[in-house]
């Protein structure tokens, strides 16, 4: 059994073209992980990849605690079911299923119990001594599960295994997949474009599109939280309805606006996570509501529509309309103005009755026009805080505090402006004070909603904070963005340094071998890279790999000072930076500007820097691709 970790995998064809881009997931031992998307998304060639059947671009695959970028599919330890089947038509199904064996000249007995074994646990005992034509697409599909079975590998690979199925015969194998599964106790990796097999069967999804990872999470987590418009659409049968909204904030509702000037409101509470930015009734967002979580009623209440369609499925009535209350022209797709509703137990909706659709409102989504984002992230990017300066004093939060230098300056004389705090820069301090309404726990984190006015504030606090007691707290001005007018004039520090730089080798001679070491070049300070970084980088790029430009990235708690006589990157300190929380020193070295972290009795106006080759993470300026 085995756990795998993807870490930073890329797939980059000889014409530029990205295949896979930047994947990155840790599977548990165990899991049954699904990776699902349309045609050309990289599902499969990120499958392929695990197997040894595609080459990786960049980035570290790791089976267990090895890394097998480099190490043959036979090696790997893995079975993979193909879409195909692919069995040898003129062997039995016992031959199929140990030929594999017999190839890695295991004794012939021990083959025999395999075989039965793995035989007696798919049903297909009866069927060892036929042929793959005398039997089912079922039964076929079983003897190639059966195959990569007797192997007991530690990954199972199944690439869409059940897509030239019929229907019927695919709910019942998703059901036996999923209990061979849970009975082998081992890691599935599974390649689908169907939603619902992706549903059924992942303990995690996987979604992908254009070679990307668009979310990655548990099936309902993709169902009730889609991370955006794409993972909302592509999750749930009928797809959710989209509609262009506009938001208003009315006290404690907040009315959403349609197109055709029908209107529906939702609690306040329900939808508090939205950026006040968007609700103030003139911006454009895409509201969304899955269509069994709308009801139908025929009284002038909700949103108005006709009925274009009805399909009786038994247990469940689909309707189709399109808004408003009459057809006219006709269209295949016209997504602003089609609505799909699920309703049970109805039979007196009928194509061209006028009805309404009223959305649950704890069921809604609401996304980005132009992102296609959610405005509802479980953990809000930020807040946004209206503050003021009067001398060296800033009034935010009815409070008055010190007027960090650096916000002064940046302000130039303006008296009003807006700081976007994001939730991890509110930390315990004395500075300010809020109720804590409630708190929430999300992804092993505790949110506080924070009482500000008819607002929360977010924050992200400890397991000893508690609903409904006062929280005293400080901001990490370095973490915020000031903006004046709506313009930014200060920008949050970003936690890594970047600094572009080549690449150098040099061969010597050791101990009679010949030896290369590579080397991280910024300006005049050289790095030497670990062999296995600098392999990696030459054989992404080749020889091209010493006439290229790389960005060199390290955390900014890794770069050090250091004396005149160590190695480092020489600079000139151009200006201190103080947030009154921290201080920073700007250097320009080697024609570039780095923020150094120093203390409040820092003086020097030369500097030498200096971080570990082991800190330092390397993307290729040429196809923005991390390289190692």
């Amino acid at each position: 059994m085995a756990n795998l970790k993807l870490s930073h995998i890329y797939k980059v064809y000889e014409n530029g073209h990205k295949a896979v881009n930047d994947f990155s997931i840790d599977i548990a031992d165990q899991e049954f992980i699904v990776f699902v998307g349309p045609s050309g998304c990289g599902k499969s060639t990120t499958l392929r990849m695990i197997a040894g059947l595609e080459t990786i671009t960049a980035g570290d695959l790791f089976i267990g605690d090895t890394l097998v970028n480099d190490m043959e599919p036979k090696d790997r330890d893995i079975a993979m079911v193909f879409q195909s089947y692919a069995l040898y038509p003129h062997m039995t199904v016992y031959e199929n299923m140990a030929f594999g064996l017999r190839n890695r000249k295991m004794p012939e007995e021990e083959i025999k119990q395999r075989v039965l074994k793995a035989a007696k646990m798919l049903d297909i005992e009866d069927y060892l001594d036929r042929q793959p034509k005398a039997m089912s697409g079922g039964q076929r599909q079983r003897v190639a599960l059966g195959r990569a079975l007797v192997r007991d590998p530690k990954v199972f690979l199944l690439d869409e295994p059940l897509s030239n199925l019929d229907a019927k015969l695919r709910a019942t194998m998703r059901t036996e997949i999923t209990a061979l599964h849970k009975s082998l106790k081992t890691t599935f990796i599974y390649v689908t474009h169907d939603q619902v097999e992706a549903m059924t069967m992942g303990t995690r999804i996987v979604v992908m599109k254009l070679g990307y990872v668009q979310q990655i999470d548990t099936p309902m987590n993709l169902y009730n939280e889609p991370y955006n418009k794409f993972v909302a659409g592509f999750i749930g049968t009928p797809q959710m309805n989209f509609f262009d909204v506009k938001l208003l904030r009315d006290h404690d509702k907040v009315i959403i606006n349609f197109a055709n000037n029908d209107k529906v409101t939702v609690p306040y509470e329900k939808v508090s996570k939205i950026h006040k930015s968007y609700l103030n009734g003139d911006t454009t967002v895409t509201f969304g509501i899955r269509p069994e979580h709308i009801s139908l009623n025929k009284k002038g209440d909700g949103l108005k529509f006709i009925v274009t369609n009805v399909e009786n499925l038994g247990n469940e009535t689909i309707v189709y309309g399109k808004l408003g209350d009459h057809l006219g022209e006709f269209t295949m797709k016209d997504e602003g103005n089609n609505i799909v509703v699920k309703v049970v137990d109805t039979n007196d909706i009928a194509v061209g009755d006028v009805v309404y659709a009223t959305p649950n409102p704890s069921k809604v989504h609401f996304f980005d026009a132009e992102t296609e984002v959610t405005l509802m992230n479980k953990i809000p990017l930020y807040n946004t805080l209206t503050a003021k300066h009067t001398g060296d004093k800033m009034e935010l939060l009815d409070h008055s505090v010190a007027l960090p230098e650096v916000f002064r300056e940046a302000l130039k004389g303006k008296d009003s402006f807006e700081l976007s705090v994001p939730p991890h820069a509110i930390v315990p301090g004395k500075d300010f004070q809020l109720k804590v309404a409630r708190i929430e726990d999300v992804d092993d984190k505790h949110l506080a909603y924070l009482v500000n006015g008819d607002s929360y504030l977010f924050a992200l606090v400890d397991d000893k904070v508690k609903e409904g007691s006062m929280y005293d707290f400080s901001l990490l001005n370095d973490k915020v963005n000031v903006a004046v007018d709506g313009t930014n004039v200060l920008e949050a520090i970003a936690d890594e340094e970047t600094l572009l730089g080549h690449f150098t080798k040099t061969e010597v001679k050791e101990n009679g071998d010949r030896v290369l070491h590579f080397f991280y070049n910024i300006g005049d300070y050289v790095l030497e890279a670990a062999p296995e970084q600098g392999y990696k980088i030459n054989s992404i790029d080749g020889d091209n790999c010493y006439k290229n430009t790389y960005r060199y990235a390290v955390s900014r708690e890794k770069i050090r000072l250091v004396g005149a006589d160590e190695a480092g990157l020489d600079g000139k300190v151009t200006e201190i930076l103080d947030y009154g929380n921290i201080r920073f020193a700007k250097v320009n070295a080697d024609n570039q500007e780095l923020l150094i972290h120093v203390d409040k009795d820092f003086k020097a106006d030369k500097v030498r820097v200096a971080f570990d080759s082991s800190d330092v993470s390397v993307y290729s300026t040429r196809i923005d691709m991390k390289i190692c």
